[in-house]
C-alpha cells in the first residue's frame, strides 16, 4: 500500500494549497461576473478547476493500481487499457471547460491587443507543436501511460524527435498553455486563474505520480 500511496500526501497538501489560493482570489469581483447557460463564472470556475482534479486523481489511482497490482487487467483483461485510455480521454477533454468559463467571464480584463494576440499565438504554435510531436513520434498510448499496462513498451528507446529534442517534458510544459488562450482572448480573469491552477497542478501530478513511476519502472537512472 505505501507504493499505492507514495508521494500522494504532498499531492493532497499542494491541492489542498492551490484550491485555498484560488477560492481567495475567486472572491474578487472580475471573477464572479458573468454566466453562460444559466450557471455562474463562478459555478464555471469550480468545474473547470474540478474537471482537472478528477483527471489527475483517475490517472493517479488506475496507474498505481495497474502497476502494482495488475488490478486493471486482473479485473478487465487485454480491453483494460482502452477503457483507461477512453475514460482518459474525456476526463482530458473535460478540462476544456475553461472554455466556457472563459466565455461566461469575458471582458473583465483590459489585455492590450498588442501583448494578448501574440501570447495567444504564440501558445498555440507551441502547444501545436507539441500534440504534433506527440502524434507524429510519441503516440497517445505512450503519453496515457501504456508502459504501467504493457511490460514491453518499457524498452521502446526515449523519443529525442520532434519537440521532445528539447525537453522531455512537453506535454506539462507546453501542452497546458492552450489552455491560457481562452483566457487570453476573452480577456478573462477566471479563466486566466484557472488556467494557472491546471497548469501548476499537472505539475504536482508529475512530482507526486508520474515521477515516482517513472523511477520505479525504469530505474532511477
Amino acid at each position: 500500500m505505501s507504493r499505492l500511496f507514495e508521494g500522494q500526501f504532498i499531492h493532497l497538501l499542494a491541492l489542498c494549497a492551490l484550491i485555498g489560493a484560488t477560492a481567495a482570489v475567486a472572491q474578487l469581483p472580475q471573477m464572479t461576473q458573468g454566466e453562460l447557460w444559466g450557471l455562474t463564472a463562478t459555478t464555471w470556475l469550480w468545474i473547470a478547476l474540478g474537471s482537472a482534479v478528477a483527471h489527475q486523481v483517475y490517472v493517479w489511482a488506475v496507474w498505481r493500481a495497474e502497476l502494482h497490482y495488475e488490478a486493471v487487467t486482473r479485473l478487465l483483461g487485454a480491453k483494460g487499457f482502452r477503457i483507461f485510455q477512453l475514460i482518459f480521454a474525456v476526463l482530458g477533454l473535460s478540462r476544456f471547460s475553461i472554455v466556457a468559463l472563459a466565455v461566461a467571464n469575458r471582458d473583465q480584463l483590459a489585455i492590450p491587443a498588442f501583448l494578448r494576440w501574440p501570447m495567444a499565438v504564440l501558445f498555440i504554435v507551441l502547444a501545436g507543436y507539441l500534440f504534433y510531436s506527440v502524434i507524429r513520434y510519441f503516440g497517445f498510448d505512450r503519453a496515457a501511460g501504456l508502459d504501467h499496462f504493457d511490460t514491453d513498451i518499457r524498452d521502446a528507446p526515449l523519443v529525442d524527435q520532434g519537440i521532445f529534442r528539447f525537453t522531455s517534458n512537453g506535454m506539462y510544459i507546453y501542452g497546458f498553455l492552450i489552455l491560457w488562450v481562452p483566457g487570453l482572448i476573452l480577456q478573462s480573469p477566471a479563466a486566466l486563474v484557472a488556467a494557472g491552477f491546471q497548469h501548476l497542478y499537472i505539475w504536482v501530478h508529475y512530482f507526486c505520480t508520474e515521477k515516482p513511476d517513472m523511477e520505479f519502472i525504469y530505474g532511477d537512472d
